[in-house]
């Protein structure tokens, strides 16, 4: 469970500053129903960590189970901080604005077109973080999400790729998912 807390935390992050880069409320609300999902486990976290404790008579493993997740739950808050400002309407911060700007790491969002070289293929088969350094964090298709695809996900044409990378590969990502690039 706390690994996926972690997961799911660190996701969130990445949603809510792509959300807060494309002001897209969609994906903000994603955000707020991932923390809800984070809530929940928290929950079940602690109430199976003090039944352990409980059973074992040791309370250590208990309570270092506990902060972790409690600061985990902690990052899922602030990243729901994070797209309360585009679910509030609320102009960022310039500051804010320019450091995102002057980040090595960018997040960027493509749809991919028939003829892209990346359609029907699996994550895994194109190695696609590796050879261009961008990694798909989510994936968009028709009302659902895919949160955390896996080398097994399936890409499929009109899918909404969100993914991070360094701002060199951008470009590249984006040619691969319109068709443009064939080689990746």
């Amino acid at each position: 469970m706390l690994i996926q807390m972690k997961n799911i935390s660190e996701l969130m992050v990445d949603l809510a500053y792509s959300a807060l880069i494309f002001n897209n409320k969609e994906i903000a609300e994603e955000v707020k129903y991932l923390e809800e999902k984070i809530d929940e486990t928290y929950y079940k976290l602690q109430e199976a960590a003090i039944e352990r404790a409980i059973e074992e008579e040791n309370s250590a493993p208990a309570l270092i189970l506990i902060r972790l997740a409690t600061s985990i739950e902690a990052i899922s808050d602030s990243a729901v901080e994070i797209a309360n400002v585009v679910l509030r309407d609320i102009e960022p911060h310039p500051v804010l604005l320019e450091s995102i700007k002057e980040s090595d790491i960018s997040i960027t969002r493509a749809r991919v077109r028939e003829g892209s070289i990346l359609a029907n293929k699996t994550l895994g088969e194109l190695n696609l973080a590796s050879e261009t350094g961008m990694w798909v964090i989510a994936i968009k298709r028709g009302n659902y999400w895919i949160f955390g695809p896996t080398e097994n996900t399936m890409i499929k044409v009109g899918d909404i790729l969100l993914a991070k990378g360094p701002i060199e590969g951008v470009n590249h990502f984006h040619n691969l998912c319109s068709g443009k690039d064939k080689k990746i």
